[in-house]
């Protein structure tokens, strides 16, 4: 199993409008696929910056060509749509990572 997990960092006074989006437009389009599961979102506190908050937007996926595939089909799409809606405002840094245990 992986985790497929991204972490945004949010330009201060953007993180309702963030948190509105990632989960009335972004969970809902992810959800159709169906290749990504059992989404979570937090709000990372350590390594702040001023002027920005962070969160986490994790989800469970079974394999690698998986994922490739929902990006390709999908997750392009809605990198090209936050972009579209958030500007420079919001940044997303994807990281892949194996549960062990």
């Amino acid at each position: 199993m992986l985790i497929y997990n991204t972490t945004y960092n949010v330009e201060e006074g953007q993180e309702d409008n963030f948190l509105i989006w990632i989960k009335e437009y972004y969970l809902p389009e992810v959800e159709k696929h169906g290749a990504l599961r059992f989404p979570r979102i937090t709000r990372i506190l350590s390594h702040r910056e001023a002027g920005s908050s962070s969160y986490s937007l994790q989800f469970e996926v079974e394999n690698s060509a998986l994922l490739h595939r929902w990006h390709l089909e999908k997750g392009i799409k809605l990198n090209e749509e936050l972009i579209k809606v958030f500007k420079d405002k919001v940044v997303g840094f994807p990281t892949l990572m194996e549960v062990i245990q």
